[in-house]
């Protein structure tokens, strides 16, 4: 029987949302090149919250970023589904951004000028089949915040406007890149609150990036990184609240 909190490890006989089979990148050539990914091979079950857990210059971000389609592999593949993501072209990766990742990064990057809910329809008015931003607005817990600009809202309240704008097209996956990384304890905690609520409620995929050891505790999988390398990883066998983790 599973238990409260608890998550079954994925079926074997449900297909990976990524497989990523000797996955390379290399930034430069020659004396001055850089190895940021050394054939990286994982896979990654739909549905999970994954954390990926090391230091700076591990190779974490330019994994998000491939897998997401913001840059291209220097080798080896990264499929999504039975798409190969290595032989997109420019084209094909921008119609796969837009339909199916959504993005967190440390900096909110909201426009001054527009309200919460404005700055979510930016989304929406682009997507196929989008949430009403007050919806994804609410599932971040910002209900009362719909018509305040960014300066009128708290760090944490800017980076869950964040949230609710990547999820607002309805994406397979969220891919977030330290999104407690510029914000205190008691209000990284409420972030990825919001993060779970959009994993359990919608079912979305949600990759995690972060140094900070304690946030694996909320993952069903912690993969950690080292030299551009998988170091090792591991299951949690019981989910920890964000509530509930000892920053």
């Amino acid at each position: 029987m599973i238990q409260v909190g608890e998550r079954p490890a994925p079926l074997a006989d449900v297909p990976p949302l990524y497989r990523l089979e000797g996955l390379s990148k290399v930034y430069g050539v020659a004396s001055s090149a850089v190895h940021a990914l050394r054939g990286v091979d994982l896979v990654i079950a739909g549905g999970e919250l994954i954390v990926l857990l090391g230091p700076s210059g591990s190779g974490k971000s330019t994994l998000l970023n491939i897998i997401g389609g913001l840059d291209r592999a220097s080798g080896g593949h990264a499929w999504f589904g039975n798409v190969d993501l290595t032989e997109c072209d420019d084209d094909e990766l921008t119609e796969y951004r837009r339909r199916h990742v959504g993005f967190v990064f440390q900096f909110y990057n909201l426009i001054a000028s527009l309200t919460a809910r404005e700055n979510v329809s930016l989304i929406t008015e682009i997507s196929e089949d989008p949430m009403d931003p007050a919806e994804a607005l609410t599932l971040v817990g910002l209900e009362q915040r719909l018509d305040h600009f960014p300066a009128q809202l708290s760090g944490g309240e800017q980076q869950r406007v964040a949230i609710a704008r990547a999820i607002a097209k309805r994406p397979d996956v969220l891919l977030c890149d330290e999104p407690t990384g510029a914000l205190d304890s008691e209000t990284g905690t409420r972030v990825l609150a919001a993060i779970e609520t959009i994993n359990q409620e919608l079912s979305t995929t949600a990759l995690v990036i972060t140094h900070n050891a304690v946030i694996a505790g909320m993952a069903d999988e912690v993969i950690l990184f080292g030299d551009g390398r998988i170091a090792s990883s591991y299951r949690n066998t019981a989910r920890q609240s964000p509530l509930e983790l000892k920053w």
